[in-house]
């Protein structure tokens, strides 16, 4: 048997094990040494693959798709320091539960630590960032090698995809010559299916769960940034069925198509409630009950640590259970799943007056943030108008720092359907633009993403994906001259030396970027001219709005508004 079709078996096997265990997204970055399976990708029509030349961009663009589509999807670059560019997003997947099958070409065991060009220690090189690592053999034509292929390719889909999602990586050795015959049929594979069971909390701790719910005078549930692929309606029926307040944070999901019948339930002004003290002793919980992530607003996660609740729950797929408030008393190793909705909670303790507080509170701080809008500047007041004017069946991806937050503050709760989505999985900044353009690949609702000035710049080469495959997205770019939130922490209050470190400012407009990728451009520099310029974009596949504002005028406006609310709040316990 000739090497060229010892390679060929080799890399078909790979990609129809691939195709088998359900994958059907694929992002290449082209390199000389992936040659063999890019190639073998590219030619076989039951994968979608995608393009993008900066493997760090690549990385992100394919946790958009997965966050899209909730399944794995496959990364494939080149040895050496290509592999490396794909750190910061496989963090970020690690953190944020998404799943990525990572594949990285590389030398041949001969060509490694010898000083052969383009050759780094790769094994293991993700360290425990990824679920799983492995070291594939070369195409060497023994009898083993195809089926180790076949079942290491199923392992890692099920890894990847088994509770709680999360990157694998394929370290797979090519020796020269690199070519492939091209095939139109996959080959046959042996190993059909991986079943992947469903985390459910045993009859035990489901029936003291259910008690302690029952038994709670005064509670609240916190639901933050839920597992990829949650079944919302069971989200919705616990809801009818607990009748508690529901803290709910945006990136939930559960702010937008609310039933009416549990809008009295969801309280989503908890960030700016928080901060007054009378409320806070007003409401302090024998029971919080958490289920996703920890929610983005620190003052809830600091009132739960303070308030030290009798039993404070959690919920979640991983047995490393995320709590960094160090009071959780119970933790329940489960995803959300039919269990939730069949407790025994026909009767509960709850006090009628302790929900009319969160009620009433949730309501007077509504009333302050519907009507910020009016003769206010600032980015809140920006954001707040966007979210009237995007459209039904929409979705938005939101930057960390304070995209995030806006959207948090004046995201209310709405039958509307918009969905929210943001890597905040390890919070960074990095790779926003990229995972933006993979979520609008991966779903057919329009995009949009809303991102600061430092967060557009830091992944502009994100934009490059567009020159290889048809993109649709409108990018909203909120340009306050550098780093916005730094103003709200102390930092802020250092005079000597803040704008060099922390306010960074570049004094760049993003006109001439617009027209290096031919996307339509319109600059907002007051809230009045924001309809009817948004209502003038004209339908190119790509779409900039570059929204100017004023870093000190918009602390100015969210500090005012806080205090309107505190104010409120004070008259209203009078």
């Amino acid at each position: 048997m000739s090497e060229r079709k010892i390679l060929t078996d080799y890399v078909y096997k790979m990609v129809a094990s691939l195709v088998q265990a359900g994958v059907q997204h694929v992002v290449v970055s082209p390199g000389s040494r992936s040659t063999p399976l890019a190639y073998a990708f590219a030619s076989t029509k039951q994968l979608t693959m995608y393009r993008q030349v900066d493997e760090r961009a690549a990385a992100f663009f394919a946790l958009g798709i997965a966050k899209a589509t909730t399944k794995p999807v496959v990364l494939l670059c080149t040895s050496g320091t290509a592999a490396a560019n794909y750190y910061p997003a496989i963090v970020e997947a690690s953190y944020a539960r998404v799943p990525l099958i990572v594949i990285t070409a590389d030398r041949p065991h001969e060509l490694r630590e010898v000083g052969a060009p383009q050759a780094i220690n790769q094994t293991n090189l993700y360290g425990a960032h990824v679920k799983w690592s492995v070291d594939f053999p070369l195409a060497d034509g023994a009898a083993p090698t195809l089926p180790f292929i076949e079942r290491h390719i199923a392992r890692a889909v099920a890894i990847a995809t088994s509770a709680p999602f999360g990157p694998v990586h394929l370290n797979v050795p090519f020796r020269e010559p690199l070519l492939i015959d091209f095939r139109e049929e996959l080959p046959t594979v042996t190993f059909k299916q991986s079943h992947i069971g469903q985390l459910t909390p045993p009859k035990a701790a489901q029936v003291e769960l259910a008690s302690i719910l029952r038994d709670t005078k005064k509670g609240f549930v916190v639901v933050g940034e839920l597992p990829l692929g949650t079944d919302l309606t069971i989200m919705w029926e616990f809801v009818r069925q607990l009748k508690w307040p529901i803290i709910v944070e945006s990136l939930s999901n559960m702010r937008t198509s609310v039933p009416n019948d549990c809008l009295p339930y969801v309280m989503t002004t908890y960030d700016a409630i928080m901060k007054n003290d009378d409320f806070k002793a007003l409401v302090v919980p024998e029971t919080v009950l958490r289920l996703g992530a920890q929610p983005v607003s620190k003052f809830m996660m600091q009132f739960i640590t303070k308030s030290q609740p009798q039993a404070y729950i959690v919920v979640d797929e991983d047995p490393m259970f995320r709590d960094s408030t160090g009071v959780s008393t119970h933790f329940l190793h489960a995803s959300i799943g039919e269990w939730l909705v069949q407790l025994d909670l026909a009767e509960t303790a709850l006090e009628a007056a302790y929900l009319a507080e969160w009620q009433d509170a949730n309501d007077i701080a509504l009333e302050y943030i519907e009507h910020y809008t009016e003769g206010a500047i600032d980015e809140g007041a920006m954001v707040s108008r966007l979210l009237e004017i995007i459209p039904n069946g929409s979705d938005i991806f939101v930057s960390s720092s304070m995209p995030i937050r806006d959207i948090d503050t004046f995201l209310m709760a709405t039958s509307k359907d918009i969905r929210i989505f943001a890597n905040r999985g390890a919070n960074g900044i990095d790779g926003v633009v990229s995972t933006a353009m993979g979520l609008s690949q991966g779903n057919n609702r329009e995009t949009y993403l809303l991102i600061g000035d430092l967060a557009f710049l830091h992944d502009v080469n994100g934009l490059i994906a567009s020159r290889y495959q048809a993109c649709n997205m409108t990018i909203i770019v909120m340009n306050n001259d550098g780093g916005g939130i730094f103003s709200y922490l102390p930092q802020s209050t250092v005079e000597a030396h803040y704008e060099d470190l922390f306010g960074t400012p570049t004094a760049l407009e993003f006109q001439d970027i617009a027209r290096m990728y031919n996307m339509d451009y319109i600059c907002v520099e007051d809230i009045a001219q924001l309809v009817p310029k948004f209502n003038t974009l004209r339908k190119n596949p790509l779409r900039l709005i570059e929204i100017f504002t004023n870093r000190e005028e918009n602390v100015y406006a969210h500090r005012a508004l806080w205090n309107r609310i505190n104010a409120g709040l004070k008259a209203w316990q009078s």
